[in-house]
């Protein structure tokens, strides 16, 4: 067993290579073999997201405080609050971040598939983010 104690790593910053705006990355985790499993407590200020990315098992996205966004490749932009569980499946395009007004942290869960856990792509421009969302 392992436990790694609140405060005791520090934060992070979400890299602009792959980020836009002002992103924070707490309690990062990674497994060794054979668990493939890994995470963190990403904390999106207003207006942040991530770049359209995939991962290769999947993701999973647990919304813990404020109001986002998530969008797959050629879908509608869902806005995503408190409690929210999404489910990206394999291989989809996506990103997520905060909505425009309001900061958003969720925990995001990945495995890794040959020690990769996600294929990072493209910026999403500020005309994708600003498109109008499924909740308004």
């Amino acid at each position: 067993m392992d436990i790694t104690r609140s405060g005791s790593q520090p934060s992070g910053k979400g890299p602009a290579e792959w980020f836009t705006g002002s992103v924070r990355i707490d309690s990062s985790f990674q497994r060794n073999s054979p668990a493939r499993v890994s995470g963190a407590i990403v904390t999106f200020e207003p207006a942040a997201r991530t770049a359209w990315h995939t991962h290769p098992l999947g993701q999973t996205l647990i919304v813990t405080s404020g109001l986002g966004r998530v969008q797959l490749a050629g879908g509608a932009i869902e806005e995503i609050r408190p409690g929210d569980v999404v489910w990206i499946e394999p291989g989809e395009k996506h990103w997520h971040g905060a909505s425009a007004d309001a900061a958003m942290t969720h925990i995001a869960i990945q495995e890794q598939l040959d020690g990769k856990a996600v294929e990072w792509m493209e910026h999403v421009t500020d005309e994708q983010y600003r498109a109008r969302s499924s909740g308004q």
